[in-house]
């Protein structure tokens, strides 16, 4: 009923599944765990005719209420209660690891649900029908209608008809994270290795929470570090999630040092060859000691870092910010600060938004550009961005209060600059 980590491989486990279980075979540092594999969701699911429940976003919600009261079968339940007992019962992180997620098509990046911190049998099975329901998600199903990549073994509309996704779930020891980022290994022999890092949990730099130290690690194990103002971090306080303000003398304190940006960068070196190409990987330092926790195929490259533009090149009033994907275009601000805002946003509007998370993601489908108050290249935005070929300026500095709603702005994803025209 369900597969030790180790044994995980992507045709029954999922793209991240089967990346994690391959490198924890390699002897690379990955937190234990185990998968909930296809067929369970699959057996699952059987009953539900959720092939009916495509229409519309009524129907959308109909399948997640459906999957969200299953009861799970008694075997899968005491199967996570002894897969969870061998980990010592610890906290564990719950992770989607669906068919079309993770593929070198396509990073579906913030497509499907994943948790932290969540504790015992119980939560695990509400986590992990979270992460069969969020299948049916509004924004899971934009992003199968846009073609972001397709799935490879799974089945039905999100389950068990025979056309679509289904999801296996990782479950991992979660780890309290003293640092975490992102790593994007190089995509050539003579290119560095990318490295964004900030306090805490991983979500603060993979949602674009904070703007994150950035680091350039050379072949020659040279270091090249941008340390940022790392204003918020995120951490597990018993079974929740908590943001807390960082210290004033550490916010500008790097998170990691170079010798560790070096570790890291040499195992990119080895999942990279392991995995046969250029990888996006998720890592956290805990106890001292470097983890990676997640591996995928980089579909969208970050425009390649350098020195700030000379001011003399900087257009006249321009704000500057983090080039984030490239090429550039013109089209009317819409300030967005929330979800209740998102229906304000037309197809050609440039999104300016304090930043995004994976809910977000169905806007940057219709948008022209995207400039952002904070967050790193590495995030899921910048990657949307860079998958659908529109251009970010990332981590402009109170950027929703200094362009005004409803103004000509252009946005130049390659300089990094916004300049309202």
């Amino acid at each position: 009923m369900i597969v030790p980590l180790e044994e995980a491989a992507a045709d029954t486990c999922g793209g991240k599944g089967g990346a994690l279980g391959a490198l924890l075979r390699a002897g690379l540092p990955v937190p234990d765990g185990f998968v909930v594999p296809f067929a369970a969701y699959l057996a699952a699911v059987r009953g539900l005719d959720l092939g009916r429940h495509t229409a519309g976003p009524d129907d959308l919600a109909a399948a997640r209420r459906a999957i969200e009261a299953l009861t799970l079968d008694a075997g899968l339940a005491a199967a996570l209660a002894r897969g969870l007992g061998a980990l010592g019962d610890p906290p564990v992180a719950v992770r989607s690891s669906a068919a079309d997620e993770d593929t070198g098509l396509s990073s579906a990046a913030g497509r499907y649900e994943s948790f932290l911190a969540v504790r015992g049998a119980g939560g695990v099975a509400e986590a992990v029908r979270a992460c069969w329901a969020s299948l049916f998600s509004p924004r899971a199903a934009a992003g199968r209608g846009s073609g972001d990549g397709n799935g490879d073994g799974g089945s039905g509309d999100g389950g068990g008809s025979g056309d679509g996704p289904a999801m296996a779930v990782v479950v991992q020891r979660h780890l309290d994270a003293e640092a975490s980022g992102v790593m994007f290994t190089p995509g050539g022999p003579d290119e560095p290795t990318g490295i964004e890092a900030s306090w805490g949990l991983g979500p603060s730099v993979v949602g674009g929470t904070v703007t994150p130290d950035s680091y350039r690690v050379a072949a020659d194990g040279s270091v090249v570090r941008a340390v940022a103002d790392k204003r918020t971090r995120l951490d597990r306080e018993g079974a929740r999630l908590v943001v807390r303000n960082v210290p004033d003398d550490v916010r500008e304190r790097a998170a990691i040092d170079d010798a560790t940006a070096v570790r890291l960068a040499g195992l990119g070196a080895r999942i990279a060859a392991l995995r046969g190409g250029p990888q996006d990987v998720e890592w956290a330092v805990a106890g001292g000691r470097v983890w990676i926790l997640q591996a995928r195929p980089i579909t969208a490259a970050p425009p390649p870092a350098g020195p700030p533009a000379p001011a003399a090149d900087v257009p006249a009033g321009a704000l500057v910010g983090t080039p984030g994907s490239r090429g550039a275009v013109t089209g009317t601000a819409r300030i967005v600060r929330g979800p209740r805002d998102f229906a304000r946003v037309l197809p050609g509007d440039v999104l300016v938004c304090p930043f995004t998370d994976p809910a977000w993601t169905p806007l940057l489908r219709i948008v022209a550009g995207v400039v952002t108050e904070t967050g790193g290249v590495l995030s899921h935005a910048a990657i949307v961005a860079r998958e659908h070929a529109i251009p970010a300026v990332l981590g402009v500095p109170d950027v929703t209060s200094r362009l005004r709603d409803g103004a000509l702005v252009t946005v130049d994803g390659t300089a990094g600059t916004v300049t309202a025209t």
